[in-house]
């Protein structure tokens, strides 16, 4: 009897200070079935915010136009890749040298917003080094035999143009010159690994450079910083042409990711107990183990006469490793360690029990309840929507505006042209048809930049702002969602007196139902609170990434406080937003009633608590691991080629990168098992509430009967009195 009094002192804290236990009411089962509209104003307040969102989005869809950055244009603003150019999907400069703002006035003039330079859209980047032939000023020279027509601008026609080559060039019709390049995001950039292989007689041809290293330079000034040798459409190829020989594959391993995760979440009911304790010893082993380790080297240095003293400071860790000192230290630490969990496993050995017996239950949960294992593809489903919907209207809202031409010239030294500064607006459509700019031969109207002077555009940084907000808030909405509805369907479940008879018909739809009906506005109160502490994190990450180079120690190091309290208190909100949604799940009461309710009931059971949580990230850490690590190495040893199934045509040698298939079998493996096991958590967490709450409720009379199992009974030396059979079951 000591014994008890003195482990349930253990678990109970003063109630004077966290509240007063719960009181017994008779007319509680289970969740509440008549309940009211919680949290209004907030419900309003988030549906007010879903119609702006809507409306912000229809905006954007209404002005936006993503095409502006899926696809590139050519100086007269057509882009490449659609319409009537379908198929010339890329780029091309004419005089790549231009596009330089260090060398070329015009560029720098207009900010590097569009290189002043002829731009057409091709079928293929050019992938050789030309140079127009000097011969080809000659006057019986004739055009077509010296330029590509696939590469000059498509209305001018090189078979009966009356022009001479000179003036060819001059007015940017055809290019003098080009470099081998490669498409990158749909432009025709140089390849800068190319240009050590640049001819020599390049240093020959009119317009480029008289030495071969300023060509060289410029061309890269140009490009800008362009990592060699990286061709994302080819690597892109490569990999869709991976996904499509091994895709079955990667389904049969998702497959067997989920069907392992499922068995692991059956199969805790029986194997929970041993796999705890074999977790559990078997850090106390590697303990042990570190212990032996650390006095054996501390032993073969012990007679060094070297000390820590002698080495001082130095940035090569490894000298530290060879004084007694450093193995003293780490013997210690190691030792104290392992002594404070062995007194933690004897003192705490109950609640370790209680944890197991928890585990268990919840195994029993799911497996009367298998349709909570798929509700996360619900959640997935509305997750990929919120994220769509973000991106999407992120993406039109940053294209909403006209474009913006300007009058440039492609030559600034060809007659009056200099006169041309690159802020004169123009018409695509009507300039190469008026003559206001006949006096200039390569004047031309094209494209610079989106205009930001309209109303929408003003605000298109409010705009984005909201849309972040909003997305912010839906996502955790939709989690707050998930975790509801699972807490009202595994609630029902513990507070069945007999079980499974008396769990009611489709507990999961029902605590759907039951929490869009009566709660969205508690689910949307829990993640606004959520919401704006992100809002202030991502803030701080912003803040601290436009002011780092100018930040001195004592404002990084306040910096760094900032964002790990933040962090800390994110993490906190989300604990308690959790149990906050279980316990209106259960009782239907309005968030701030749940929250404190719920965190009331926790701190009267700490030790509980901080057992029952550590043991279970333990066990599903394990099961994850055993589901991503198993099904990761298979895929490795099949998609290398190490495993060949008999009759199959799959070979290793099919595949560009082997490495592709097993990235994503690893990524896949681990979002389904989190998905499984999220479930599995959501239903400790349940249970161990109604659990709290049903030792402070009932004494296990025949009026006040537990509800709990006759394992955790056992367990805690309490029973049910009274003749009724069906109390405490199974």
């Amino acid at each position: 009897m000591g014994k008890k009094l003195k482990e349930e002192s253990l678990d109970s804290v003063d109630s004077s200070e966290y509240g007063e236990p719960a009181q017994y009411d008779p007319t509680f089962n289970g969740p509440i079935r008549k309940r009211g509209c919680t949290d209004i104003i907030c419900c309003v307040l988030f549906m007010v915010v879903i119609l702006g969102y809507m409306a912000v989005g229809i905006l954007a869809w209404l002005y936006g136009d993503p095409r502006h950055v899926l696809y590139p244009r050519n100086s007269t603003g057509m882009f490449c890749g659609i319409g009537l150019n379908v198929a010339q999907p890329s780029v091309f400069y004419f005089d790549i040298l231009k596009c330089a703002t260090s060398i070329n006035v015009m560029a720098a003039v207009l900010n590097g917003l569009q290189c002043p330079t002829t731009q057409v859209c091709v079928e293929k980047c050019p992938d050789v080094f030309w140079a127009l032939n000097p011969l080809a000023y000659l006057p019986e020279a004739k055009p077509q035999d010296y330029f590509n027509q696939s590469l000059c601008v498509p209305s001018f026609d090189l078979a009966s143009t009356k022009l001479n080559v000179k003036e060819i060039v001059d007015q940017e019709l055809c290019p003098f010159f080009y470099t081998p390049t490669i498409s990158v995001l749909g432009r025709c950039i140089p390849d800068v690994t190319a240009l050590k292989n640049i001819p020599n007689d390049f240093v020959n041809t009119p317009g480029l450079p008289s030495s071969i290293n300023d060509t060289v330079n410029g061309i890269r000034n140009a490009t800008g910083d362009i990592v060699n040798g990286f061709n994302a459409k080819e690597i892109g190829v490569r990999i869709f042409e991976d996904f499509a020989s091994s895709w079955q594959w990667i389904i049969a391993a998702l497959v067997i990711a989920m069907v392992v995760s499922f068995l692991f979440l059956l199969l805790l009911r029986f194997i929970a107990p041993v796999m705890v304790w074999v977790l559990i010893f078997g850090v106390l082993a590697v303990g042990a183990y570190g212990i032996y380790h650390c006095w054996w080297e501390y032993d073969n240095y012990r007679k060094s006469t070297v000390s820590i003293t002698d080495i001082g400071f130095t940035t090569d860790f490894k000298v530290y490793l060879q004084v007694k000192e450093t193995w003293l230290a780490f013997l210690i630490i190691i030792s104290v360690v392992e002594g404070i969990l062995l007194l933690t496993l004897i003192f705490l050995r109950t609640r370790i029990l209680i944890a197991i017996a928890l585990i268990q239950e919840s195994s029993k949960a799911v497996s009367h309840m298998m349709s909570t294992l798929f509700y996360p593809l619900v959640t997935f489903v509305l997750l990929v929507v919120c994220v769509a919907y973000w991106g999407i209207t992120a993406l039109y809202l940053a294209t909403s505006g006209i474009p913006v031409y300007k009058v440039v010239t492609l030559n600034s030294t060809q007659g009056n042209c200099g006169q041309i500064g690159g802020n004169v607006t123009c018409d695509p459509q009507t300039f190469y048809n008026s003559t206001d700019y006949s006096w200039c031969p390569s004047a031309r109207c094209i494209f610079i930049k989106y205009n930001n002077e309209g109303l929408l555009q003003r605000n298109l940084f409010n705009l984005q702002i909201y849309n972040v907000v909003a997305f912010l808030w839906c996502i955790n909405f939709v989690i707050a969602l998930g975790q509801c509805t699972l807490a009202g369907a595994f609630a029902s479940y513990y507070w069945a007196f007999s079980k499974p008879s008396d769990i009611p018909t489709f507990p999961l739809s029902q605590a759907f139902i039951r929490t869009l009906r009566y709660h969205v506005g508690s689910l949307a109160f829990g993640a606004l609170i959520l919401t704006l502490i992100q809002v202030v994190r991502i803030i701080l990450e912003y803040l601290d990434h436009k002011t780092r180079a100018a930040q001195n120690p004592c404002a990084r190091f306040l910096m760094c406080c900032l964002k790990c309290c933040f962090w800390c208190l994110e993490k906190f909100i989300k604990f308690l937003n959790r149990n906050a949604y279980i316990m209106i799940a259960v009782y239907g009461k309005n968030f701030c009633v749940s929250a404190k309710n719920a965190f009331m009931l926790l701190m009267r059971n700490i030790v509980r608590v901080v057992v029952l949580d550590k043991v279970t990230d333990l066990l599903l850490f394990f099961g994850k691991l055993l589901v991503v690590g198993g099904v990761g190495v298979l895929a490795f040893f099949f998609f290398s080629g190490r495993i060949r199934l008999p009759g199959s045509n799959f070979r290793t040698e099919m595949l560009n990168y082997y490495w592709m298939p097993i990235i994503v079998v690893v990524v896949g493996a681990y979002l389904i098992a989190h998905g499984f096991f999220s479930v599995y958590n959501m239903c400790v967490d349940t249970l161990f509430l109604c659990f709290l709450e049903d030792l402070e409720r009932h004494d296990g009379t025949m009026q006040k009967p537990y509800y709990m199992s006759k394992n955790l009974m056992k367990i805690l030396n309490k029973k049910n009195k009274g003749p009724k059979k069906g109390k405490g079951k199974d």
